[in-house]
């Protein structure tokens, strides 16, 4: 071993030794005190209602039955609209005026379409 490994292999010890001792371990303080003005007989009281009442935050079947809403409607206006709306044109169609799909004319015969869709299907060549 020459005296310039022996020169790196120091720097480097020395160097191990360094960030060794530059590393420290957290401290623990313990526990924190708790500050609390209830007593215990309180906590417990608050507690048990709260394990009889209803839970505010659930959903679906563990919330329970849906409120009651009223209405200012009658049941036979309601079934009227029902029946009307379900008679009427689809209100989720494309566009305002959309009903029937028209019927678009085209200047190519049917032969001509066909014979393209077959040499398709076989993958010939498309005549142009």
């Amino acid at each position: 071993m020459n005296s310039t490994q022996r020169i790196a292999l120091s720097a480097l010890a020395f160097a191990m030794l360094g960030a060794a001792g530059a590393a420290r371990a957290e401290t623990y303080d313990g526990v924190h005190p708790v500050a609390s003005s209830a007593s215990r007989n309180d906590v417990r009281a608050a507690a048990v209602a709260a394990a009889h009442s209803d839970n505010p935050y659930a959903e679906g079947a563990g919330a329970g039955p849906a409120a009651v809403i009223a209405s200012s409607v009658s049941r036979a206006a309601v079934r009227a609209e029902a029946v009307a709306a379900a008679h009427s044109d689809n209100p989720y169609a494309e566009g305002a005026a959309s009903g029937t799909a028209p019927v678009l004319a085209s200047t190519i015969d049917r032969a001509t379409v066909r014979a393209a869709a077959r040499a398709a299907a076989r993958g010939d060549a498309l005549p142009l």
